[in-house]
């Protein structure tokens, strides 16, 4: 029972990581189906997806065709009530609701002036005021929430919800842009970055195709401020310690090393996903650390 989910470009498409955490975080199967932003494979690939227009789009197993990133949330919370897509409690849950509603359609100066690009972060870019007027309506929200539904976790509705998933793009603009906010908004922003499927996502997006020049920002850089990767660097050759890739468990053709170790995977893109980020990603731990 294996779920299609269309996205855009990892680095960029910050619809399509909210998308992709509400199945990785909630540990739902799904098997992605990727297009580049601005060019034609985005609509060529949604011809097969009736009659959805923008990324992400999730198809069921059964074949219904559910757009949008609420929609996909709700369907996913009603086959799976398990899963804690949405708080079991009712007060919560209709808190974030109304978190994941009011971030569905609202921020635009902020996405306008600082559009997701998780390959980077810069010392300043000069926010104008429409933006700072978003940000801090976000410090509004996100202490509402916590005082409302007593959160004594680094979330904002007690575990892990939707309403997260909702607002990592955002948290990865504060990120990307060095934005201010309060103390208590920043630590909420560290949490999405140690997040383990989010740290996923990026991995995959530091080496997911070229850059796309529509995101390139001319403001000084800085190093990102999320958690530091181990220094794994990609080599030649697979002589390595293991004989078959940890994802897919196909024989060895491309090779990392980390500390003096190599170890060996299928493809360019399950080892260049590791080097970006080898703590992201469980099998890859399970086997250095045994």
């Amino acid at each position: 029972m294996t779920y299609d989910l269309v996205i855009g470009d990892r680095a960029y498409s910050s619809w399509s990581l909210r998308g992709w955490l509400l199945f990785d975080a909630f540990g739902l199967p799904v098997r992605t189906i990727s297009a580049r932003l601005y060019t034609d494979e985005l609509a060529t690939v949604l011809q097969d997806f009736p009659p959805a227009r923008t990324a992400p789009t999730m198809r069921t197993p059964e074949g219904t065709v559910v757009p949008e990133t609420i929609a996909i949330a709700e369907e996913l919370a009603t086959r799976h009530p398990t899963a804690g897509i949405w708080p079991q409690d009712p007060h919560a849950r209709a808190t974030a609701r109304v978190l994941a509603a009011e971030m569905h359609a609202g921020f635009t100066a902020l996405r306008s002036h600082c559009p997701m690009n998780l390959r980077v972060s810069y010392t300043d870019c000069q926010p104008p005021e429409d933006v700072l007027k978003d940000l801090r309506r976000l410090e509004t929200l996100w202490s509402w929430a916590r005082q409302t539904t007593r959160s004594d976790t680094p979330w904002l509705c007690g575990a892990y919800s939707a309403a997260d998933a909702f607002f990592a793009p955002v948290a990865t603009r504060i990120a990307t842009y060095n934005l201010p906010v309060n103390a208590a908004a920043m630590g909420y922003v560290a949490a999405h970055l140690a997040h383990p499927s989010f740290r996923r996502w990026r991995a995959m997006g530091l080496v997911d195709g070229a850059d796309q020049e529509f995101y390139r920002r001319d403001y000084p850089c800085r190093d990102w401020p999320g958690p530091t990767p181990l220094p794994a660097r990609a080599v030649e050759g697979t002589d390595t310690e293991n004989a078959t890739c940890p994802y897919s468990g196909r024989p060895v053709t491309h090779a990392l090393d980390l500390h003096g170790r190599r170890f060996g995977f299928c493809n360019a893109f399950c080892r260049d996903k590791t080097v970006a980020d080898p703590e992201a990603w469980p099998q890859f731990m399970a086997l250095y650390q045994s």
